[in-house]
């Protein structure tokens, strides 16, 4: 089973205006309320690509109702850990630019931090858990490591997407796949300047020497890198008209995951999940997969010889 955790859920509400003003009313043209947070996600595209798993993580209130609610729609089965406050909601605003509002979440005391835990050492060996995101108040990055090392001990496969600086006790714990973007990856090493494809490559081969067994790069308009100690693919994303950045990488990462999990060769897993992240980027949520076709015929791949 593949399982999602999202310690900070969101209702994320897309809005579009003709344009945005300071002091004045702006009245939207168009909205949309949707689940969100990058597992729940990721939850979401398995699904609509036909593979079952399980949403997890920390939600709160009437807009933590709305997204196990929300979920259960799609027929996304959910195992949250119910805490005080409210789930956030954020907001996506596409005028002349594209605004984005994240707001906080609630505060999660350490009893419940202790029982998502506790639901994580119930895994069997070989299921696969997917962490993704931010974390919530009162939540330290070492509950990170705490599932890394329950995973590592229990033969689960262990994947993390956030955003965070201290991953050596994570990569210690040999976790199967990170998957950061480009910025992430240059805050791991303390860069402050935009990577090359090279540099991606150099340091996502670094994190593998570290512990990791697979990178997945996300790099937007520029596509995605796979790497593990075999090889190097570089994936070139199709063109298209951006509305909103905010989840073409979990649609990636579900995608990929998803499909390699399940038997689909690398290359074409890895092509595909590159199509699925650009669908989304066009489009104002997640994709519907609708125009994945299409697009899949625009992706390029490329084989690096591994040195």
């Amino acid at each position: 089973m593949i399982y999602t955790c999202t310690m900070n859920a969101a209702i994320d509400l897309y809005v579009e205006l003709d344009t945005l003003k300071p002091g004045r009313v702006n009245r939207t043209v168009d909205e949309d309320y949707q689940p969100n947070g990058k597992g729940v996600n990721v939850s979401i595209i398995l699904k609509k690509y036909k593979i079952d798993s399980v949403a997890m993580g920390f939600v709160a209130g009437f807009t933590g109702r709305f997204i196990e609610q929300s979920l259960h729609e799609m027929d996304v089965m959910t195992d949250f850990v119910q805490v005080d406050g409210i789930t956030r909601v954020n907001v996506f605003m596409n005028a002349d630019k594209e605004y984005k509002l994240v707001n906080q979440g609630p505060s999660v005391t350490d009893e419940k931090q202790q029982e998502l835990l506790d639901k994580v050492a119930q895994f069997h060996a070989g299921d696969t858990f997917i962490v993704s995101g931010s974390l919530p108040r009162n939540v330290s990055e070492s509950i990170l490591a705490e599932m890394a090392k329950i995973c590592e001990t229990n033969g689960i496969d262990f994947v993390l997407d956030t955003s965070i600086r201290s991953l050596q006790d994570i990569l210690h714990h040999k976790p199967y796949l990170l998957k950061p973007n480009e910025e992430e990856l240059a805050d791991f090493f303390g860069l402050e300047h935009e990577l090359t494809e090279e540099e991606c490559i150099h340091y996502g081969k670094e994190l593998l020497t570290q512990g990791a067994r697979n990178i997945l790069i996300s790099r937007g308009e520029k596509g995605s890198i796979f790497i593990n100690d075999d090889t190097c693919i570089l994936a070139a994303s199709p063109k298209g008209d951006v509305l909103n950045t905010a989840c073409a990488g979990d649609a990636l990462l579900g995608t990929f995951i998803g499909l390699y999990k399940n038997g689909t060769p690398l290359e074409e897993a890895l092509m595909r999940a590159t199509a699925t992240g650009a669908s989304t980027a066009f489009s104002k949520g997640l994709s519907d997969l609708q125009d994945v076709p299409q697009l899949l015929n625009q992706v390029e791949v490329t084989r690096r010889e591994y040195v």
